[in-house]
């Protein structure tokens, strides 16, 4: 399962926008719900202007013992806010390889449709993958990667929300641990279901596809596909400040050709302003 939790320790969260449909008659409209914070599916939500989040996952596989962590923050560019900046830093422990730094990943996504009141929102990501893991013990790539991905979020009522991932991402030369390089390709995709039980409480259901490459000499490769099915939970604690804590647990099982091993998945958000915003006329 090394392979998935490094695609794991990479995968890169949708920036929040904690909007509040007055129209949801179970919601007060007073206090701000769970709009993001999925685990392991990127929504379409743009950070709000002026307020940044601090984003961890830990996943630990029970049968391998190996883990993966992952460090996200996030950070709006504009007043529209539009524009979006970002960077992940994985950090991976593999058995006998011990521990270290995967490949950290500097970001930028663009809301093309919709925002955190709109029923249907789309926000493409552009990242460049830079090589700070040691390949030679299989915690990066050894190369620069590019990755893109086209996350589409979709507000069905004022109970269900779906997301809707696809991505590839492309290392030109990729390395192996005897330093033998090929190009790879790999293609991604994922769902979600979010139930909102209310404001503060949300079940989820996440569903990971990827298929990637390894390199197994010069120019060759060899391909290898995972699923990953995720139940979780997710709960809010809201301050008057406008901070935001989301902590998360959710439990990941291999299925198909994944199946066999499954783990624990949690997750911890910290939302805040940082600037004093001005008040909506």
């Amino acid at each position: 399962m090394r392979h998935l939790l490094t695609s794991i320790a990479f995968t890169l969260l949708a920036g929040s926008c904690l909007a509040q449909d007055p129209s949801q008659p179970n919601k007060s409209k007073d206090e701000p719900i769970i709009q993001d914070n999925s685990f392991l599916i990127e929504e379409a939500y743009n950070q709000n202007f002026g307020v940044v989040q601090h984003i961890q996952t830990f996943q630990r596989q029970w049968i391998s013992h190996d883990w993966a962590y992952s460090f996200t923050q996030e950070w709006p560019v504009d007043a529209a806010p539009r524009n979006q900046l970002s960077y992940t830093i994985p950090v991976l422990h593999f058995g006998g390889d011990g521990s270290g730094i995967g490949d950290v990943a500097l970001n930028y996504r663009y809301q093309v449709l919709g925002d955190g009141d709109a029923k249907y929102a789309i926000a493409p990501r552009l990242s460049v993958l830079l090589p700070t893991g040691d390949s030679r013990r299989g915690f990066g790539a050894g190369g620069t990667g590019i990755q893109m991905s086209v996350p589409l979020s979709v507000v069905h009522n004022n109970l269900i929300t779906t997301h809707w991932n696809i991505g590839t991402t492309i290392t030109p030369s990729q390395k192996n641990p005897l330093g033998e390089t090929a190009t790879t390709l790999g293609v991604n995709a994922g769902q979600s279901f979010i139930y909102s039980v209310n404001n503060r409480l949300n079940l989820m259901l996440e569903t990971v596809w990827a298929s990637s490459e390894s390199v197994t000499a010069k120019d060759k490769t060899l391909r290898d596909n995972t699923v990953l099915l995720s139940p979780g939970v997710r709960w809010a604690y809201n301050f008057k400040s406008g901070m935001q804590i989301v902590p998360g647990v959710a439990f990941p099982v291999g299925v198909g050709p994944s199946s066999g091993d499954w783990g624990i998945l949690l997750y911890f958000s910290i939302e805040h302003p940082y600037r004093k915003l001005k008040p909506k006329k």
